[in-house]
């Protein structure tokens, strides 16, 4: 990939915060940050379209409420089309963290993602998604 140069003009508290955002994050040089951001950005575009997006969800919860685990298990059905892995993970006696691989049109995976994070006593979830295309 052949990379251009162009100049990028900031008001001097933008580019004090591009900077902090370089050093926290560990970017070699602030175009490494930019051209990350501009790739999270369209990724993040595309998630609310029908372009190929992979990714994972990943939940946390009580293990000992039984239920819960026969509902993910009844919606993962309903969505094996885009699902490619589904791990648990039994952190301790209480907490079980589940990992779902997904690949697909990113509608199908933000649904599957909000039917799952949305059942009653999932503690912690989230979807994450990158460009498959």
């Amino acid at each position: 990939m052949t990379l251009k140069r162009f100049g990028v003009s900031l008001e001097d508290e933008l580019l004090i915060a591009l900077d902090q955002y370089v050093e926290e994050n560990g970017y070699t040089n602030r175009s490494q940050a930019i051209r990350f951001l501009i790739e999270k950005n369209i990724a993040e575009k595309k998630w609310l379209c029908d372009h190929k997006v992979a990714g994972t969800i990943v939940i946390m919860y009580d293990q000992a409420k039984k239920d819960i685990a026969a509902k993910i298990t009844t919606i993962q059905h309903l969505y094996q089309d885009v699902i490619l892995s589904s791990s648990q993970y039994y952190l301790n006696k209480s907490f079980c963290l589940h990992i779902v691989t997904v690949a697909g049109i990113a509608c199908r995976l933000t649904e599957l993602s909000n039917q799952l994070i949305t059942i009653k006593g999932i503690k912690h979830g989230k979807l994450v998604m990158s460009r498959a295309d």
